[in-house]
């Protein structure tokens, strides 16, 4: 209706009308964005999962992901907090706080000398984009989701909030009880042992042999 009365207002020449219609329909739209910003984020953030627009973010090679496996079994042997950030389609670096740019392989030894409790880099998470470790001890927005139960640490409310805001994969590493658990889609999958994280990360980031197709 309003749109209506702003078009005939505009064709008969009815000033008056016309800027009281335009001021309003442009407060409207200031106040939809900001209340609505956060699903307008997350929704523009997701674009990149439409298959029909095709984009697809670039394969994990099996020995990239066997080397994030090895390391993740090794920080829970030895109890060493840890959450790696695998990215998808869409860009991680939009919704952390970014610690220290790298550029650097990936690799268990040097994820391991980046989580070790000494390290000035083990706060915080590892960003691995296109391959490639890009950031450490950045920090993640954790879960506002009200159903998630209090008993869980930061490290796992850090790990569920991204994946709520992205479709990036999360590991993560608890350092009280040396357990691996996977966020993705704002859920969070715990206690999985070494054979049950291989087969996940590789149905999650390694595309099926016929043709350029994830599997999940």
């Amino acid at each position: 209706f309003l749109i209506l009365t702003f078009l005939v207002a505009e064709r008969w020449g009815l000033v008056t009308i016309h800027w009281i219609l335009s001021n309003f329909i442009e407060s409207i739209i200031i106040f939809v964005i900001v209340i609505f910003q956060d699903d307008i984020r997350r929704a523009l953030s997701t674009m990149g999962k439409n298959p029909f627009l095709g984009v697809r973010f670039p394969p994990y090679s099996p020995s990239l992901l066997e080397e994030v496996v090895e390391a993740s079994m090794a920080l829970a042997r030895n109890r060493w907090g840890a959450l790696i950030v695998l990215e998808r389609e869409a860009d991680v670096k939009e919704h952390v706080e970014v610690g220290v740019e790298l550029d650097a392989k990936v690799s268990r030894e040097l994820l391991l000398s980046i989580f070790y409790r000494g390290s000035p880099l083990h706060d915080g998470a590892v960003l691995i984009q296109r391959g490639r470790i890009s950031a450490a001890r950045c920090f993640l927005p954790l879960s506002e989701n009200p159903k998630v139960s209090r008993l869980l640490g930061t490290r796992h409310r850090a790990a569920l909030g991204l994946s709520e805001e992205t479709d990036a994969v999360v590991v993560v590493i608890s350092e009280e009880r040396g357990t691996i658990s996977l966020a993705i889609k704002g859920k969070l999958t715990r206690n999985l042992e070494m054979g049950r994280l291989r087969k996940v990360l590789g149905n999650l980031l390694v595309p099926s042999k016929k043709g350029r197709k994830w599997r999940s």
